[in-house]
């Protein structure tokens, strides 16, 4: 009886075993393209994080100018209606 179990526990025991050749560069590769990939993607993000760095203070000169603008055109707009 405990050998007919421990037979039956053998034949559906999953063996391990070394990956092949074959495997073992499938996964290689999938480890170097996988690190590639997000080094790119990584830099992408950078060069685009510092353009809008860059264009950061170039953007808000202009929308302070903007409030400047309006507010003056404000104020002349309120004179002008005063001595009409």
């Amino acid at each position: 009886m405990f050998i007919a179990a421990l037979f039956t526990i053998a034949r559906t025991w999953k063996q391990s075993r070394c990956p092949s050749t074959d495997e073992w560069t499938k996964k290689l590769w999938y480890i170097y393209t996988v690190e590639y990939y997000s080094v790119m993607i990584r830099n992408e993000f950078e060069s685009v994080l510092v353009r809008w760095m860059n264009l950061e203070p170039s953007i808000q000169t202009e929308v302070s100018q903007r409030k400047q603008k309006s507010y003056i055109n404000t104020y002349t707009w309120n004179l002008e209606r005063w001595y009409r």
